[in-house]
């Protein structure tokens, strides 16, 4: 039996009724329906503040859309003055479509089309993270047909474990991203010898949900040392992209960093290295979302077996696929609060034994229409969304001042099937 998760930070339970942001879950599921992502304005602008202060007048907060594409959620990103990695055309467009600067948006991802490449180059992003000598070729092409050239980086594969779950692990030299650390001066050359690309920095991102100082330092040294490498061979810069990646407290036990301390030791170390002109990139997302957002979902049956007690709610791993895919362990919550505690398995719907969202978690004795939830959810949570068993998409819902706001509507089930060609 495992204990109850613990509460994090922007939760309470008042009058016996847990709040988030001050205000009562119940009566947004109430008003809204189940299953339901919530959103606080004031965390994602406090979040991100954290990282636009620190890095001041030195640097560019550039969100990972796919973190969380909700155009109310990059809206307000952009008004306050971030730019954006994205990694896929649909994402740019979205960004586009919220208001934010296509001149601060960098482009990353492995295959990037040439219609990709094509309409960043007609928005005129910041940059594309070229991750690959194919794509090198490609960008150049497609700028010259263009008439155009295209700023690039190269993103380094340093070769550095972030220590972290083995799928959200990038930086490795088994992984798909980037270029290897130790081909990388060969690829800055060759770029420089192309027509209609123009290198304006350096790429890194070794992984996702670090707990730890120690990996961001160690690529940090590696893309570092290159820059010095590449200004000696006359190859100048305007700025290293040290990406994203930083995690945050899913469990008591995790001690993640202050943002803070991240770019203070990356300041540090290109002061150290005669580079403090180059401007610093950041790419956070789950670091910036994740507090902001809460999934909520209602009990639908309390079955027990000999085995177990189960909590079945209507919410899927198609809604929240975190648990199932990465095995992440996310703080899970009664909405009302109990002395009369049981312990449950809380599963979903989903035909898959893997749609369990928390095993063997102590909870207040629960009934059919008692609410849970669940928390850090506004990150890789609709994002990452499907169909899958022929669902609809659930609704979002935005808090501003306290007041509840809908930012997407709950999907119709014809609209499933909205885009099939079908007749008899």
């Amino acid at each position: 039996m495992t204990t109850p998760d613990y509460l994090p930070s922007g939760f309470e339970y008042v009058g016996g009724r847990l709040q988030f942001a001050h205000v009562d879950l119940a009566s947004l599921a109430n008003r809204f329906g189940t299953p339901l992502y919530v959103y606080d304005a004031q965390t994602l602008s406090q979040a991100y503040d954290a990282y636009a202060n620190a890095l001041g007048s030195t640097g560019l907060v550039c969100f990972a859309v796919k973190a969380n594409a909700s155009l109310s959620l990059l809206s307000l990103l952009a008004k306050r003055g971030a730019g954006f990695d994205v990694v896929s055309g649909g994402e740019l467009e979205t960004v586009i479509k919220a208001g934010g600067s296509p001149a601060n948006c960098v482009f990353s991802g492995v295959a990037k089309s040439h219609e990709e490449i094509k309409r960043a180059l007609q928005l005129k992003i910041k940059a594309i993270n070229i991750e690959s000598i194919p794509e090198l070729r490609r960008v150049s092409a497609v700028a010259s047909e263009l008439g155009t050239v295209a700023p690039i980086t190269f993103r380094i594969n340093p070769n550095v474990s972030a220590k972290t779950h083995p799928k959200i692990s990038t930086g490795l030299k088994i992984n798909k991203f980037g270029i290897p650390h130790e081909e990388a001066l060969k690829a800055f050359e060759l770029a420089a010898s192309l027509p209609n690309v123009c290198v304006v920095g350096i790429d890194c991102h070794i992984g996702s949900q670090i707990t730890d100082l120690a990996p961001f330092a160690e690529a940090a040294d590696c893309i570092i040392e290159l820059a010095r490498t590449l200004k000696t061979k006359g190859i100048p810069l305007s700025h290293i992209d040290f990406g994203g990646g930083l995690g945050v407290r899913y469990r008591d036990v995790d001690t993640p960093p202050a943002p803070a301390a991240l770019v203070k030791m990356l300041q540090d170390k290109l002061n150290e290295a005669a580079l403090s002109n180059l401007e610093i990139i950041l790419e956070p997302g789950r670091s910036l979302v994740a507090t902001s957002g809460v999934f909520l979902t209602r009990v639908e049956y309390v079955k027990e077996t000999p085995e177990k007690r189960f909590a079945l709610v209507d919410a899927g791993m198609n809604d929240m696929v975190r648990v199932a895919m990465y095995d992440a362990d996310m703080p899970l919550l009664a909405i009302k609060a109990s002395d009369a505690r049981q312990t449950y398995d809380v599963a979903g719907p989903i035909c898959e034994s893997s749609d369990v969202f928390k095993k063997d978690i102590l909870l207040p004795a629960l009934t059919e229409g008692d609410y849970l939830a669940i928390a850090m959810a506004g990150a890789y949570g609709f994002s990452m969304a499907s169909h899958y068993n022929m669902r609809a998409k659930v609704a979002e819902v935005l808090l501003e001042g306290g007041v509840a706001r809908l930012i997407r509507k709950r999907q119709t089930l014809s609209a499933l099937w909205d885009d099939e060609i079908y007749g008899p």
